[in-house]
């Protein structure tokens, strides 16, 4: 199964193990929540699926690469305890407290949730002196004679044979102890997760062009040559960086994360003529709506490839005003949830001994709410961009009503009037954002009518979790348009068999 169903079927797992009866006892007894073992090849997202799983189901998680590990460090260290057996005084050897268990108390007592995972990754290459441990670990729960906390569910992960010389082949008796998952890489399941992280536009659009270029593994006589999806996100997180640097990521620095030389030169090439399309047929001024015949006639003029790689440069920039739309609707909708509790808490200073509640208590109260969430780690990074968001308006508003409240002009009057420039801001970027999308859509009527790069458009407005979300909040008529007539799975159909031949070509142009 593809990583997104994986991840639903894990977290699925962890709500029925964690379900309890009326009388709070597990439903499923930890002797019965058999261990879930995700199998996969490398690099497709399983570490960063759990981090995801734990934040969204608001549970610990402590992780570990058990190929770091001795036996000592799992097991525990030995020593002499005196015991009495029988009469007999005798020295037994005991073990101290796993260094991993131990790991779990520490996550408990640092968060202050007593539920979690503890994911053990690479489980299947451990060393021969640490094997018998781990299937200890995964038949009893338990290290050396240390048993894992109730409420912890055990996660492991593995690569197939084919990727890793070291795996080593469990038992049936083993197996049939574990809720085995097995993965595979899926270029639309993780192009839906590339939107939701802003992964670089020429990433997603090459790969697009190139899917059997997103997860490959080869070995060859220099070696294995391979490309993953790690190796895509990190690549794209580094051109983002570079590109804001002003510097230029050519073929070297694309084999430092693709370590495929045929794909790492593709797209170092496709990157290239990605930003020569974006000054050449003045994408910037399209997309403020200015556009003349000679830029139509050169359009019209150009193979389809470059059509397509035209749409994926407007679909870049509206993917960036989408995602922060949502992010700034989401930060003042969250602002103000604190300016209506403040509202709420405002007391009168008639007495001496009654203290107003300023906004600056306001402020102290998002902080406080931030090191609570960072503490616990149950901040996605969006969630932890918004409330520093928060935090930082709740601070300039502070700051902006020192010296400017008068007994004619209360501080709530002075905040609220703050609150509505934030406000106006917000409505400011959905109307630019909302005549990008109206200009994008004239001059693609302009070039191609109703056509097949028209339909590549629409495709990619509707696999973008924020293009979905703010055209369903905002609306926009021509995109309804174009969705409803252009018999849209026909033509979807059609294009896909034209970037598939046009894929062809390209390949045999690649080897």
């Amino acid at each position: 199964m593809d990583i997104k169903r994986a991840k639903q079927e894990i977290k699925d797992s962890i709500e029925a193990y964690l379900a309890k009866d009326e009388f709070g006892g597990y439903r499923i007894p930890a002797i019965r929540q058999r261990p879930i073992l995700l199998m996969g090849p490398p690099g497709i997202g399983k570490t960063q699926v759990m981090e995801q799983i734990a934040k969204e189901c608001r549970i610990g998680l402590v992780a570990y690469t058990i190929t770091h590990h001795t036996r000592q460090s799992a097991v525990g260290l030995p020593f002499i305890r005196e015991k009495n057996y029988g009469g007999k005084q005798v020295s037994v050897t005991e073990y101290t407290m796993s260094e991993i268990i131990a790991s779990v108390y520490d996550k408990i007592e640092q968060t202050g949730i007593r539920e979690g995972i503890l994911f053990i990754d690479e489980i299947n290459c451990v060393s021969e002196t640490l094997a018998p441990t781990m299937l200890q670990f995964l038949q009893g729960k338990t290290f050396g004679n240390q048993r894992v906390p109730e409420g912890w569910i055990i996660v492991a992960a593995g690569n197939p044979p084919e990727y890793n010389k070291s795996v080593r082949d469990f038992d049936v008796v083993t197996l049939d102890r574990l809720k085995k998952i097995d993965v595979e890489e899926d270029f639309g399941v993780w192009k839906e997760y590339a939107y939701r992280q802003g992964i670089h536009p020429a990433v997603i659009s090459y790969l697009e062009l190139r899917k059997q270029n997103f997860y490959r593994v080869e070995t060859t006589v220099d070696g294995k040559c391979f490309a993953t999806a790690r190796g895509w996100e990190d690549l794209s997180q580094f051109i983002q960086v570079y590109e804001s640097l002003g510097k230029t990521v050519d073929r070297e620095v694309v084999s430092q994360y693709i370590q495929h030389q045929k794909i790492a030169r593709d797209f170092a090439n496709y990157l290239e003529l990605y930003h020569k399309y974006k000054a050449d047929y003045g994408v910037e001024d399209i997309l403020h709506g200015t556009w003349n015949t000679g830029a139509l006639q050169k359009v019209k003029a150009a193979a389809f490839d470059e059509h397509l790689k035209l749409v994926s440069l407007f679909n870049g920039k509206l993917s960036e005003l989408f995602t922060e739309c949502f992010l700034f609707d989401s930060y003042v909708t969250k602002l103000y949830e604190y300016l209506v509790h403040y509202r709420e808490q405002r007391v009168p200073g008639t007495g001496a001994h009654q203290i107003p509640f300023s906004i600056g208590d306001e402020l102290h109260r998002a902080e406080k709410e931030l090191e609570t969430l960072e503490r616990k780690e149950l901040l996605t990074r969006q969630d932890e961009i918004i409330l520093k968001r928060v935090i930082a308006a709740l601070e300039r508003f502070s700051l902006d009503v020192k010296g400017t409240v008068s007994a004619e002009n209360s501080e709530f009057e002075e905040v609220k009037r703050l609150f509505e420039k934030e406000a106006d801001t917000r409505e400011d970027l959905i109307e630019r954002t909302s005549e990008t999308l109206t200009h994008v859509f004239d001059f693609m009527e302009d070039a191609f009518g109703e056509s097949q790069e028209m339909v590549a458009l629409i495709t990619e407005l509707n696999a973008n979790y924020y293009s979905v979300w703010f055209i369903k909040e905002y609306g926009c008529d021509s995109y309804y348009r174009y969705n409803k007539g252009l018999l849209f799975q026909e033509r979807h159909q059609s294009i896909t068999r034209e970037m598939d031949e046009i894929e062809s070509l390209l390949n045999t142009g690649l080897k």
